[in-house]
């Protein structure tokens, strides 16, 4: 299976350089793209509810989270050439951690998607020299075309 580059964008910024504002810029073309796909919605959501807690933003988070779970548990275990699954288990923990937040504050973690298809690996592994990390990471949109062209 051939993969989108924008997708495989995502995934180098996502794992790589665990920048999700960037991973939301290129995935929201994509998802746009592929005609609202609620599959690429929830990566994305993923993505951003991570950034929202990072920065700080519990309930952004959980919101962005919740859906992303919600979404994604009614895809098969691998689907896009990722181990599926185990992202929905750790966004899930994620969002019972965040509903207790007030009483059990914990610090941020960063997750991992795993790649568990081997021409997917590859694609990614040869788009990540190409695409360069954001130092520092951006806060805010700007539409520049950095790995998008």
């Amino acid at each position: 299976m051939a993969y989108d580059r924008l997708y495989v964008a995502y995934l180098v910024y996502f794992n790589r350089d665990r920048d999700f504002f960037e991973c939301h810029e290129v995935l929201e073309e994509l998802w746009l793209s592929k005609e609202r796909d609620p599959l690429y919605k929830a990566l994305l959501q993923v993505a951003v509810g991570l950034y929202h807690f990072r920065n700080g933003n519990v309930r952004g988070a959980l919101i962005m989270l919740e859906g992303a779970a919600a979404r994604l548990r009614h895809y098969p275990d691998t689907t896009l050439g990722i181990h599926l699954a185990k992202l929905v288990r750790e966004t899930e923990r994620y969002v019972r951690q965040l509903k207790e937040y007030d009483k059990k504050p914990f610090p941020y973690y960063d997750l991992t998607i795993d790649i568990v298809d081997g021409e997917l690996a590859v694609a990614v592994r040869a788009a990540s020299p190409g695409i360069k990390p954001n130092i520092p990471q951006r806060r805010e949109p700007r539409r520049q075309q950095s790995c998008r062209h």
